[in-house]
């Protein structure tokens, strides 16, 4: 049965592999959950040093930008605050000292909703995407239960839904008509990845135009699947 439109959440967590990962995947529902009051909290995993086609750059001046760009991004869609784990891109991993630095993220935020990647979409490409799932999904099964991680301070915190953004498997939607201009704006926000993830680089005005209008399109798409002008997809768990 496919469902459309969580109430909007007291408060919420997306977990992302890099910066603009949580923005592409639920940009326009946390805009939309943001302009009804929700707390709003992003969690990146990686520090996006791997994030450009320079073979010189300075990667410790290109991973404070990524930082920089991230709150600027959250700032656009009304995040009340960025976490950071700064795992470094592209050797993330589901292993148990990072599965237990989520959980304790998830235990402080206590959110009612967490947002994160579907760890088990065929064929996905990114390792970071793929760990950055998994960590989702399991550090939500070790915050809910006392006897993980017992030596970390915030008591126990089971969240009401799981919601995995780019899914193998879509039986939720949620209606974003309005919100995608936000959406584009914090897309936009990361201009370190506008040449190498958004195909900005020649001619900056007309590239920004039709990568705003792929992201309008994609909604669209997504939105007819579910009668609606425009809407993100999601798998959604609520059985945590």
């Amino acid at each position: 049965m496919s469902t459309t439109d969580l109430a909007p959440p007291a408060r919420a967590l997306a977990i992302g592999a890099h910066p603009d990962d949580v923005e592409f995947g639920c940009g326009a529902t946390f805009a939309k959950w943001a302009a009804s009051g929700s707390e709003l909290h992003v969690l990146v995993l990686t520090d996006g040093s791997k994030g450009s086609w320079e073979g010189e750059a300075d990667l410790a001046a290109l991973v404070a930008t990524r930082e920089a760009e991230q709150r600027a991004a959250a700032d656009a869609l009304g995040v009340a605050e960025v976490h950071f784990l700064r795992c470094v891109d592209g050797e993330l991993d589901s292993d148990l000292a990072t599965r237990a630095r989520v959980c304790e993220v998830i235990r402080r935020v206590r959110p009612d909703v967490v947002v994160g990647h579907d760890p088990w979409k065929r064929y996905r490409l990114h390792p970071d995407h793929r760990h950055a799932g998994l960590l989702a999904v399991e550090g939500i099964v070790a915050a809910r239960d006392p006897h993980f991680f017992p030596e970390q301070e915030p008591d126990p915190h089971r969240p009401r839904h799981l919601m995995l953004f780019e899914p193998e498997e879509v039986d939720h939607h949620e209606a974003v008509d309005g919100w995608i201009d936000a959406k584009i704006e914090a897309l936009l926000r990361h201009r370190s990845q506008w040449r190498t993830t958004m195909g900005i680089d020649r001619d900056p005005e007309r590239e920004r135009a039709r990568f705003a209008e792929r992201l309008r399109v994609e909604a669209s798409a997504a939105g007819r699947r579910a009668g609606l002008p425009a809407a993100e997809p999601f798998k959604r768990l609520d059985d945590l």
